[in-house]
């Protein structure tokens, strides 16, 4: 690949600001996903745990996480499902996207906060209908993937939880995540609702990278960056990093007074339900601003790492084994060479990392419906970092029709993303790739010229 670091036109912000909710036929779609898996295992009842960081399971079915408590949502094949909640969780009950009667365990709540109800846990989960199921399975946030563990016997979920459950039922219960979010898992593959929902978050996250860009300059500061970020109230997906110069200072993650300084490395995230957009590179107009020993960066780092998501966007298509994704950035940029640890690209959702298909030698296909992170994180000793991390769609010709007829307005603006990718980066996009957000492959590594930007010849 011929690489080139030219003017570029800007990509445009188009999100539209607006939420978009899930439909009570999704909810019903996505429960009857989940109980045909546990037909298909046969499990009689999952119990599916929630707390504020790890409840994307959970609100998958609910539509809620449980913010500062923990809670169950627990479904069982007879019809009977049951959600067990705190004390400032049980009024969310009648408002859940699913019928569950709510059954109340201040023991989710607070410290310190009222207990002095007359059950103890074992009690309180006896009243959910896994007492008499053959097989149980518990759904933490992990489906445990080790070559050297029963990976159906590790369980992310508080002692005293599967603790109590072991007491109740016994001995025979499994971790069941992988019906979640593991290989052909309820949550992996996306319908057209789903789709124009998280397509708000991808979108936002986008604008705010491109805005805090476009924005930085010598003597801005990380937290005015990290102001330009956080957008609208809305829940991140991550850490909001704006960080300038040498990072985790005291061990600090978070945005400070510190100002952008000519030749500073550069580091700019921010995730939304849907959707996460990551930048890296250096504070100069160009590499004669640089330190002697980086003046090569663009060749050391940044041109093999545009060409590996060229690759990818590329290559990548609906039927593939993850495996073969996997393949082609390894031949593009050797990991040996550029140290990339973690598997280049996984799935999202309401979270930004919710499980991956893509990693070496791996048999699980690329699905319609599926939405990707172009995660892949090259490094060299002595350089900044290179990152131009953003989210897409995998789909079909079947599914392409349905967006097209049932969201025309969402359908243009993925056109006219793709048609900048194709047309001004010049990356022959594939057809089954769909941009969830405008500023996919735009990869801008000296942060203080505004105009020019790594495309192919």
């Amino acid at each position: 690949m011929k690489i080139q670091y030219e003017n570029v036109k800007l990509p445009e912000c188009d999100c539209t600001n607006i939420p978009v909710q899930l439909t009570d036929e999704t909810m019903k779609e996505r429960l009857n996903k989940v109980l045909d898996r546990m037909n298909c295992e046969n499990f009689d009842s999952l119990v599916i745990y929630a707390d504020l960081e790890h409840g994307n399971n959970f609100e998958y079915l609910t539509g809620f996480l449980p913010r500062f408590e923990e809670a169950l949502l627990i479904l069982n094949t007879n019809g009977n499902h049951y959600m067990v909640l705190g004390n400032e969780n049980l009024n969310k009950a009648s408002k859940a996207r699913i019928k569950a009667t709510p059954i109340h365990c201040p023991y989710f709540s607070l410290p310190n906060q009222p207990m002095d109800v007359k059950k103890g846990v074992k009690d309180i989960l006896s009243q959910c209908g896994f007492d008499k199921a053959n097989k149980v399975g518990i759904v933490g946030w992990k489906n445990f993937t080790s070559n050297y563990e029963d990976n159906s016997q590790l369980f992310d979920v508080p002692y005293y939880i599967v603790d109590t459950i072991r007491d109740i039922f016994g001995y025979n219960i499994y971790n069941a995540t992988r019906l979640f979010i593991g290989d052909n898992g309820a949550r992996c593959t996306n319908n057209v609702n789903e789709i124009v929902h998280y397509e708000f978050g991808a979108a936002l996250a986008s604008d705010c990278i491109l805005k805090a860009m476009n924005h930085l300059d010598v003597g801005v500061s990380e937290m005015e960056l990290g102001d330009i970020l956080n957008a609208y109230g809305q829940k991140n997906s991550v850490v909001t990093i704006a960080a300038s110069g040498p990072r985790f200072i005291k061990a600090n993650i978070y945005p400070t007074n510190n100002t952008v300084k000519l030749k500073d490395p550069i580091s700019l995230s921010i995730g939304y339900k849907g959707g996460f957009s990551s930048r890296a590179g250096y504070a100069v107009h160009d590499s004669s601003e640089l330190d002697e020993s980086v003046q090569d960066y663009l060749d050391a780092l940044v041109k093999p790492y545009f060409a590996s998501v060229a690759v990818w966007l590329e290559k990548i298509h609906c039927g593939m084994p993850g495996g073969e994704v996997y393949d082609l950035v390894e031949a593009t940029m050797p990991k040996a060479e550029y140290n990339w640890s973690l598997c280049p690209g996984h799935l999202t959702a309401d979270e930004e990392w919710m499980s991956s298909n893509i990693y070496e030698n791996s048999q699980e296909l690329v699905q319609s419906g599926m939405l990707y992170q172009i995660d892949i994180i090259p490094s060299k000793a002595g350089y900044a970092g290179t990152s131009a991390e953003s989210s897409v769609l995998l789909a079909d010709e079947t599914l392409r029709k349905q967006i097209e007829q049932e969201e025309p307005e969402l359908w243009s603006r993925i056109q006219k993303r793709r048609e900048y990718i194709i047309h001004e980066l010049n990356i022959p996009l594939n057809d089954d790739v769909l941009p969830m957000c405008s500023t996919v492959a735009y990869l801008r590594p000296f942060l203080l010229n505004k105009d020019k930007a790594m495309k192919l010849q």
